[in-house]
């Protein structure tokens, strides 16, 4: 019998090597042996990407083997969410998610897009590199409660400033909150913005998701 440091390993192995097949195969051993599925995908998900994302800075590896790893990862996402527990919200809200242009890294932001709607949100996923007035555009045509918006790459960070400056100008800023996050992103980058929050993980989002629209609530009501 493999013990959970051997399926932890492997799991790690699998999505680094960008091996879809292993990494779905360790994710269901490790919800067998009764892993965390939460800490599966976060700690040991996110590790391995840290290791592929220091060998894409390095020049060891480029997009393509950036991608079959996010790619491996997402399809063990997909065994191993239904075993996530978190609390579900008791207030519905729509919620427009995406990596800002000129980004193509989305893991974060599809394991905020995994605990959001586990929580009951109604998630819009916009995916990555998304325009910017995209996120503006698609807000007001479904009258989003949330914004969020990742970047792991620091160059594009400056595009979340861009769509708060176009809620503004559109005239709903007041109607919708603005959550961003990822790698390079600060708690004081966040502020400096104008954005309302910068959760420290994917789980934290839901609290701070939760919090906010009740907030926005309470200040527009219910005018959108």
């Amino acid at each position: 019998m493999v013990t959970k440091e051997e399926v932890i390993s492997k799991f790690k192995e699998a999505i680094i090597n960008g091996n879809e097949e292993e990494a779905v195969k360790w994710a269901k051993e490790s919800i067998s042996i009764g892993l965390d599925a939460y800490e599966m995908i976060t700690k040991y998900g996110g590790e391995a990407m840290e290791v592929i994302s220091k060998m894409y800075e390095e020049r060891k590896i480029f997009v393509p083997e950036v991608l079959l790893a996010a790619n491996a990862l997402t399809s063990a996402i997909e065994v191993l969410r239904p075993h996530i527990k978190v609390e579900k919200t008791k207030v519905p809200a729509k919620i427009v998610l995406g990596v800002v242009e000129g980004d193509i890294h989305d893991i974060g932001k599809n394991l905020v897009k995994i605990m959001l709607s586990s929580a009951g949100f109604e998630v819009i996923d916009l995916g990555r590199d998304v325009p910017l007035q995209k996120f503006v555009d698609v807000a007001k045509e479904v009258k989003a409660d949330v914004i969020g918006m990742s970047a792991l790459m620091s160059t594009t960070m400056p595009g979340m400033k861009k769509v708060i400056d176009m809620l503004k100008e559109a005239g709903i800023r007041d109607k919708v909150a603005v959550i961003v996050g990822g790698g390079p992103v600060t708690p004081e980058w966040a502020q400096s913005i104008g954005a309302d929050a910068r959760p420290k993980d994917a789980s934290a989002a839901v609290g701070i998701t939760k919090q906010l629209v009740e907030e926005l609530r309470k200040r527009r009501g219910e005018s959108w």
